[in-house]
């Protein structure tokens, strides 16, 4: 036979070996998890669960494999958690805001000023047992919460001033539907209206609401600072995420594999909010160089709206999450004592 070999004699040999070497790479991934939100692929919640996936394949040695589904591929905030809850999903990432339906409990998030405006000391207060209580309310409902991690604060913005808490008095509002929100924004006079997120453009365009709340990257990329001229930024709203498994798909982990996910998901977490302080950032500088008029409120104003807002918002979430409720407050309140002091 001749030591010579064609092109076309090598190919079937080239394919056989890699066919029979493709088992032997399979074999190093066990598992495959999916992960929904429905965040865009920019967003910090779409990079911190693209980052936990590699650490989590680096940690497990590509034996467990997490796959990231950004902007409602996998259905609405509603339907995942739904589908997470009964198995249908092995887990999602959301905001707080869109499951006080699922959780009662989670519309203690709505309350304003709930975290000092230093990120340190409110990591610390989600560190210091508030995060682990309010995780203990999912997990009670059909689910296993992960971790809560921040993902920016709302500013408030109006057609109207609002340099002052005088200023607020008389206007209207679009507030998420939450009657927390809705007795917080009462208390500096602001009649607060639910209008679905998808309407509020219009909304503010044709003057049904003076003002709106939400993160500057939401402001900036809605482009509601084509419609308002007047910005105050006082981070009173912390914009929480949860990260969701279903209970057997997280007990059926490995141990060293839940291990990895915990781990890398509090590495992650500091970079998280370093990635939505620059999409802040990039975000005002548009908005200022769109001519919105731009309010850094001082410190005296700022205790003014927390003085009124938060007692309101308080008693309205107490009056509605009963003996639970005054737990997971109690719990705050003492991861916030110590923290700030």
């Amino acid at each position: 036979m001749s030591a010579i070999f064609s092109k076309a004699a090598f190919r079937p040999l080239g394919a056989a070996l890699l066919l029979a070497a493709l088992p032997l790479a399979a074999a190093a991934q066990e598992l495959s998890l999916r992960i929904g939100h429905v965040e865009a692929p920019a967003s910090t919640t779409h990079v911190l669960l693209q980052s936990l996936a590699e650490k989590v394949a680096e940690k497990t040695g590509g034996a467990l494999e997490l796959q990231i589904f950004p902007q409602s591929q996998l259905g609405s905030q509603r339907e995942m958690t739904e589908a997470v809850q009964f198995g249908a999903l092995d887990a999602t990432a959301g905001p707080v805001a869109f499951m006080g339906g699922f959780n009662p409990l989670a519309s203690i998030m709505d309350i304003p000023f709930l975290y000092p405006s230093d990120p340190a000391a409110a990591q610390a207060i989600r560190d210091g047992g508030f995060g682990d209580a309010f995780c203990e309310s999912f997990n009670s409902r059909g689910v296993t919460c992960i971790g809560l991690y921040p993902n920016g604060t709302k500013q408030f913005t109006s057609e109207q001033p609002i340099a002052s808490v005088a200023d607020f008095s008389g206007q209207t509002f679009r507030v998420m539907d939450s009657a927390v929100l809705v007795a917080a924004l009462k208390a500096i006079g602001v009649t607060a209206v639910p209008i679905p997120f998808g309407e509020l453009y219009t909304a503010l365009q044709t003057g049904v609401v003076d003002g709106e709340e939400n993160p500057l990257d939401t402001i900036y990329n809605m482009k509601f600072y084509e419609v308002q001229s007047h910005l105050s930024l006082t981070n009173h709203g912390a914009i929480e995420n949860v990260l969701l498994f279903n209970p057997a798909v997280w007990e059926g982990l490995k141990p060293e594999w839940r291990e990895a996910i915990t781990s890398s998901f509090q590495e992650l977490i500091p970079e998280m909010i370093a990635h939505k302080a620059a999409a802040a950032e990039t975000s005002l500088e548009a908005i200022r160089a769109a001519g919105v008029e731009v309010t850094e409120p001082s410190a005296e104003v700022l205790e003014g709206l927390r003085a009124a807002m938060f007692p309101a918002a308080r008693d309205a979430f107490l009056a509605r999450s009963g003996e639970e409720g005054a737990a997971l407050f109690d719990a705050y309140e003492a991861a916030r004592a110590a923290a700030v002091n």
